[in-house]
C-alpha cells in the first residue's frame, strides 16, 4: 500500500513538473526551470522507490498513463487546449489500460 502512495506522489510531481515546463515556454522563462527539474527528480525518485515492491511494468504503466491522462485534462482546463471525441475516447482507453494491467496483475498472483 505504501508503494502505491509513493507512486501517487511521484505522478503528482511529474504532473507539476510538466505544467512548469509549459509555463517555462520551452525553457525560455528561466524562473520555472529549477523547480521543474526538482519536481522531475522527485518524480523519478518516487518511481524508483515504488519499484522496491511493485513490478516495473505495472508501476511504469500507471505512472506514465496517469500522468498523461492528468496532463491532458489539465491542458484543456488551464491552457485552453482543444477537446474532441477522439481525445475523450483516448483518455478512456488509457484508463482502461491501467485498470486492465492492474486486474491482470492481481489475477496472475492467484
Amino acid at each position: 500500500m505504501q508503494s502505491w502512495l509513493i507512486l501517487s506522489a511521484a505522478i503528482a510531481c511529474e504532473v507539476v513538473a510538466t505544467i512548469m515546463m509549459e509555463l517555462s515556454q520551452s525553457l525560455t522563462r528561466w524562473r520555472w526551470v529549477p523547480p521543474m527539474l526538482l519536481f522531475y527528480l522527485l518524480a523519478l525518485l518516487g518511481l524508483a522507490l515504488a519499484l522496491r515492491t511493485l513490478e516495473v511494468g505495472i508501476a511504469y504503466a500507471v505512472w506514465a498513463g496517469a500522468g498523461t491522462l492528468l496532463i491532458a485534462i489539465l491542458g484543456v482546463i488551464f491552457f485552453k487546449e482543444s477537446m474532441s471525441t477522439v481525445k475523450v475516447l483516448s483518455m478512456l482507453l488509457v484508463i482502461a489500460g491501467i485498470i486492465g494491467l492492474n486486474v491482470a496483475d492481481s489475477l496472475a498472483r492467484r
